[in-house]
């Protein structure tokens, strides 16, 4: 079989291997399954990078002693809105979380809640915590900054990282909106699954080492980088440029996390920074109260009406028309519920592996 090819496996098998992987580490169960839980989120909205696909980099990092799997989670500053989390080194599929509910506890109280997480690591699919929030008719808001991967405009080395954003707003009778994008021209996920494909990439994702646009990943990966959202001036690479910087300040600088070059390493092969300016990556959480602003119903059925609106707009030719935010991911959810989630060989040969290492059934 070519790389790649894809097995089929049921979510509720991935899951329950990934929460196996991570009791057999040292995860407390009930911790276990909450990480597990937002890994196979993103394999259900077909975030296929930032699924199971990401197992090996939690297995290497924990068995190496490199993220700490009982941490001692600590609110460090607070007001009734706001907040400081400092994670103690745990796994960021269960900071994050954790994060995100006192976000949206004082969000319950206060109309908002903003809390600033430092001291953690990667932590799933941003749309994960929006999703939580719109179980409580909150609008949600998660970002996190992350290991340098992307040179900033005009740049020609790797200085932020891809830095997420994600919103969610409720709707009455028609799905949320969800927006989830990265601050770059494409998540570095997309990057290293055109590898194992082996595939090339559109131009304008990435760059090389000399600084030139190129198609290929592994150049992108052997000391390139990503280009940040709209790739050059002339099609807004500032923009996404800016918005990078955004996420850098709410996420490190305000909560005394490293930032920018300095945000440390998820992966083992990746470059550790020379020093250090702050504890481990950081994330931001935000969940409003939409009755402080305007009656709930009132709010949805006006979402309903925008959604309606746009899906009516004049296709453009050859096209469907355009998508409402979260579409994708929707239909991609429902399909595998029915029929399963696909992996490519490399990733299945990942998880076979830590079968092998651990004494957990997989396949």
């Amino acid at each position: 079989m070519a790389d790649t090819e894809a097995k089929v496996f049921h979510i509720e098998i991935l899951r329950e291997f990934s929460t196996r992987v991570f009791v057999h580490l040292g995860v407390p169960k009930s911790d276990a399954m909450q990480a597990a839980d937002v890994l196979a989120s993103a394999d259900l909205r077909g975030v296929d990078s930032h699924g199971v696909a990401r197992l090996r980099s939690y297995f290497d990092m924990l068995s190496m002693g490199r993220i700490n799997p009982q941490p001692t989670i600590e609110l460090v500053s607070s007001t009734l809105s706001t907040a400081t989390v400092d994670g103690d080194n745990g796994l960021g599929l269960v900071v994050g979380p954790q994060a995100n509910r006192i976000a949206m506890d004082m969000a319950e109280k206060a109309g908002s809640g903003w809390v600033s997480v430092r001291n953690t690591n990667h932590f799933g699919i941003a749309a994960y915590y929006v999703l939580e929030a719109l179980e409580r008719d909150l609008i949600g808001w998660a970002m996190t900054n992350s290991t340098k991967m992307v040179a900033p405009l005009w740049g020609a080395e790797r200085m932020l990282g891809t830095n997420p954003i994600s919103i969610a707003f409720p709707g009455k009778e028609e799905p949320p909106i969800v927006i989830d994008i990265a601050t770059c021209a494409v998540a570095y996920g997309k990057i290293e699954m055109a590898r194992r494909k082996g595939e090339s990439i559109p131009s304008g994702w990435g760059i090389d080492s000399a600084g030139l646009v190129t198609t290929d990943p592994d150049a992108v990966v052997a000391g390139g980088a990503l280009l940040p959202l709209g790739s050059d001036r002339e099609r807004g690479g500032h923009k996404g440029y800016a918005l990078a910087i955004m996420v850098d300040m709410l996420s490190g600088v305000l909560s005394g996390a490293n930032w920018g070059p300095f945000a440390p390493p998820f992966a083992l092969r990746h470059e550790i920074p020379t020093r250090s300016v702050g504890k481990g990556i950081g994330h931001f959480f935000g969940a409003i109260r939409i009755d402080g602003f305007r009656e709930v119903d009132s709010f949805k059925r006006q979402v309903d009406d925008y959604i309606r609106v746009f899906r009516a707009t004049k296709p453009a030719p050859g096209t469907t028309g355009p998508l409402i935010p979260g579409d994708p991911e929707r239909q991609a959810e429902q399909l595998r519920r029915e029929r399963g989630v696909p992996l490519i060989l490399p990733i299945v040969g990942d998880l076979r592996d830590i079968s092998a290492k651990t004494g957990i059934p997989f396949d």
